[in-house]
């Protein structure tokens, strides 16, 4: 699938986007390019990981879709769109910038976010919330070698569904959401991280890291974790009324989740 730049704009007021991993075979680089392309946005935020240094130590693999993602974000911060970048555990080595300016693009550890709303997010990767909780055995397996495999598995399944019409599916997802030690770790990353936001009087926290878009609210916080573009190929978007919504920009693209209102996006429909 290639962006077509003529297509319709959609524009919001913020978009969040994070686990990229540019450099890892898994990226949906097309995906992430054709959303790119279709969408303008006042602020862009890079939730970590987006080049996954961690792989390209292990294989070089940087095809001229992942140049083509860099390129167009450069383009956006060149063009006026605020982009701030706030590297993850696969990225970290750009940590050492925090605070510095490259290319029109801000890199920072964490920021606050104020909705138009008026409500505050702190936004962060969310991987240092590892360290206070035990990683169950199934997400480790679902990293690395054991997660690259998964995910050429995945491709070769949603060749044979999209060929018979039927939708896309994610056998990561799946078994992160059935495997009960995969389950309540993302239980304990999702409240350690609400525990912290209001341990600071934020109204919430905008994260990535565990691969698992969602919006919920926990005592009174409002969590949101924007997803990735490995398995799901979700972004988080703010719209001129401070509403959030997570999209899915796959073939069929829509509305997962929302808050309030259902954003005004013609993509199709509210899950």
């Amino acid at each position: 699938m290639s962006p077509n730049p003529s297509k319709p704009v959609f524009r919001f007021r913020s978009v969040f986007i994070s686990d990229i991993h540019l450099g890892f075979r898994g990226c949906s680089a097309d995906y992430l390019l054709d959303f790119l392309h279709s969408v303008e946005c006042d602020t862009l935020y890079l939730v970590g990981d987006i080049i996954d240094m961690w792989s390209l130590k292990r294989s070089f693999f940087w095809p001229q879709e992942h140049n083509n993602v860099i390129r167009t974000i450069l383009g956006k911060a060149k063009a006026g769109t605020r982009v701030i970048y706030i590297p993850g555990n696969h990225d970290a080595v750009f940590r050492e910038y925090c605070g510095m300016v490259f290319g029109n693009v801000e890199i920072h550890r964490e920021i606050v976010h104020e909705n138009a709303d008026g409500r505050k997010f702190l936004v962060l990767h969310g991987d240092e919330f590892d360290s206070v909780i035990k990683a169950s055995p199934i997400l480790e397996a679902l990293g690395n070698r054991a997660y690259a495999f998964i995910l050429k598995l995945n491709r070769y399944v949603n060749f044979f569904r999209r060929a018979f019409g039927a939708p896309y599916w994610s056998i990561a997802a799946f078994l992160k959401h059935k495997v009960k030690n995969a389950v309540k770790y993302i239980a304990n990353f999702e409240r350690a991280l609400a525990d912290e936001a209001k341990r600071r009087n934020l109204d919430g926290i905008i994260c990535g890291h565990i691969h698992r878009a969602e919006i919920t609210e926990i005592d009174g916080i409002t969590y949101c974790n924007d997803g990735d573009w490995v398995e799901s190929c979700t972004v988080l978007t703010e719209d001129d009324e401070g509403r959030m919504s997570l999209l899915r920009w796959t073939e069929q693209k829509q509305v997962v989740a929302h808050t309030g209102m259902v954003a005004a996006l013609p993509i199709g429909q509210a899950a």
